[in-house]
């Protein structure tokens, strides 16, 4: 696929995914939760996850309606978890997606209402009340992003995340706990894109490879980025984990063998790719290289 190619179908995808989630978001829920709501998941972030459940369910050729609800689906767990990071019993941090975190602007009780609201109304999303989802597949969707989120994943990753403050970490458990943190959710942005449509088994476990290889190297990129950009780029606090006395790939590794290891992640999302018999992953090896090419 042509860069320009890839480039106008992310952007009509982004703009589908934008338009769904505001529309989905409620301003009018009580008290001003629907403003803290939406100031956390509209107009901002990379949109990473949606893209890559929109490129696998068009692999698979899966039905549309369904690959859009889970798009908004994985990426207000995303929102919500990020709310709930940046709180001052986590990483206290001020600034995201280049603005003030949402407990900055809104308070900490606020802000935790608004990522329980944004988790709850993630499933919500995935179960209509029509026909427009057949209800095995709102319950196989459902299964996959709440096994991603809870505490065998997104959860139980930062727990370990917090307790690992201080401590040396060797590469097999650190990697064991950002495939739980970052990965998994990743993982089940592509294996919802493909539950959208039919796969053989061996399809479906080469997706589960590529979206684990992408999935870590995504948080491999992301430590490389934190020691080398400015805050001003990346659209949050720059250094904070290797000032907050943090394992990091780069801490672990060295940066030289992060950005090796970031390759050869990459390569193995192709490779996934490779033997799926997937006849068209253009979109996903696009997806692939831009996570460990990008600088933000």
């Amino acid at each position: 696929m042509k860069r320009d190619d890839f480039d106008t179908w992310a952007l009509a995808e982004l703009d589908a995914v934008e338009s769904a989630l505001a529309a989905c978001v409620p301003a009018d829920a009580p008290a001003g939760l629907g403003d803290a709501m939406r100031y956390a998941v509209l107009d901002g972030g990379k949109r990473l996850r949606p893209l890559l459940v929109l490129a696998a369910a068009d692999a698979v050729h899966g039905a549309r309606s369904a690959a859009l609800r889970a798009a908004c689906a994985v990426e207000l767990i995303h929102a919500y978890s990020l709310v709930h990071d940046d709180l001052p019993c986590m990483d206290d941090d001020v600034l995201r997606r280049g603005k003030p975190t949402v407990h900055v602007r809104f308070g900490v009780a606020q802000a935790m209402l608004a990522g329980d609201a944004m988790q709850a109304l993630a499933f919500e999303i995935l179960t209509p009340t029509d026909d427009s989802v057949a209800p095995a597949l709102q319950a196989g969707l459902c299964g996959l992003l709440a096994r991603a989120a809870g505490g065998g994943g997104m959860a139980g990753g930062q727990a370990i995340d917090l307790a690992s403050v201080g401590c040396q970490l060797d590469e097999h458990a650190l990697s064991d706990m950002h495939r739980r943190k970052t990965g998994a959710l990743l993982r089940a942005s592509v294996l919802m894109g493909a539950a959208c449509g039919k796969t053989t088994s061996r399809e479906w476990q080469s997706l589960a490879d590529y979206g684990d290889a992408v999935g870590l190297a995504f948080q491999v990129v992301d430590d490389i980025l934190d020691v080398t950009q400015a805050s001003a780029t990346l659209g949050k606090t720059a250094g904070k984990d290797i000032d907050n006395n943090k394992p990091t790939y780069v801490t672990v590794l060295g940066l030289d063998a992060a950005h090796a290891h970031a390759d050869a992640l990459r390569r193995a999302a192709h490779a996934a790719l490779d033997v799926s018999g997937i006849a068209d992953t253009e979109q996903l090896r696009e997806l692939a290289d831009r996570v460990v090419d990008r600088e933000s």
